[in-house]
């Protein structure tokens, strides 16, 4: 199949879609209603967790509400993500430390900026490959997320949440308007 893009999800694609658009922003996270989509890997849901109880106790967000998902290497059902659109006014994924989940993470992002959600996708640095592949797959060449260091999986209670906490800036990056394009 002539310039076809193997989808690690499982699905083949031969043609790229027109790149996606970035959800508006907020300036800033206060009284925000933040989604944590988890993904089953190890360590996933007490990273997110941090990351939550961060944004409330340091941003002002109102609230953090979770969601795990029944199959980390494949992305979001519509449904799912509709009912997540619909609780939360920005979303937190990831923490990709596989190809498979960062690749599903990546994609879930990209559907959640698409349904009007602003997204903060987390995966490990081993895998920005698959989760630049999977962005571009998915029309969205150039999608931002932020990495931590891998492995996450090992990692022990204190360490997850010193994890947590390093990626906090870019998290925050991602969710808001940059301070130089608020009007």
């Amino acid at each position: 199949m002539p310039n076809a893009i193997l989808d690690p999800t499982g699905a083949t694609k031969t043609t790229a879609k027109p790149a996606a658009q970035r959800a508006p922003r907020p300036a800033s996270l206060k009284g925000a209603r933040v989604g944590l989509l988890i993904n089953t890997k190890q360590n996933a849901a007490p990273f997110l967790h941090e990351v939550g109880r961060l944004l409330v106790e340091n941003y002002g967000v109102a609230s953090v509400t979770h969601r795990t998902k029944l199959n980390f290497a494949v992305p979001e059902s519509d449904d799912v993500i509709k009912e997540m659109a619909a609780e939360a006014d920005l979303i937190v994924t990831g923490v990709g430390d596989c190809g498979s989940c960062s690749a599903a993470a990546a994609a879930d992002g990209v559907v959640f900026e698409a349904a009007g959600v602003p997204a903060a996708v987390i995966v490990t640095e081993s895998f920005r490959a698959t989760t630049e592949a999977m962005a571009e797959l998915r029309g969205a060449p150039g999608f931002p997320y932020a990495t931590t260091a891998h492995p996450v999986a090992v990692l022990t209670e204190d360490q997850v949440k010193e994890r947590a906490a390093g990626v906090m800036d870019a998290v925050v990056a991602l969710l808001t308007e940059p301070a130089d394009k608020q009007a």
